[in-house]
């Protein structure tokens, strides 16, 4: 299972447009999950809160499989936050999963 790191960097006061972009994004996601494919994902935070209301999210980190690295690229360049301008910086790398 070749696993991939993809780390989006959210623009400056994205929170209104990552909200509005959030049911299509989600629903790539629980594809993902539905495949076996999704190790883990979730936003960072603005602040040091579970809930940072108005700060809202500074990016997002998904751990998944994909067949390729070409492919996981090809992937995170159509989510619905890097379509939609909310992610401004993309990286996507191998990831070794070692623990737990």
């Amino acid at each position: 299972m070749p696993l991939y790191v993809i780390i989006g960097t959210d623009k400056a006061d994205s929170l209104a447009d990552r909200l509005a972009a959030r049911p299509a994004h989600l629903a790539r996601m629980e594809i993902l999950k539905e495949e076996g494919r999704l190790i883990l994902a979730g936003p960072f935070p603005a602040i040091d809160s579970v809930d940072p209301g108005p700060a809202g999210f500074t990016g997002s980190l998904i751990v998944a499989d994909f067949a390729s690295l070409t492919d996981a690229q090809a992937w995170a360049e159509n989510d619905p936050y890097v379509v939609n301008g909310i992610f401004t910086d993309v990286k996507v790398k191998p990831f070794r999963h070692v623990l737990p």
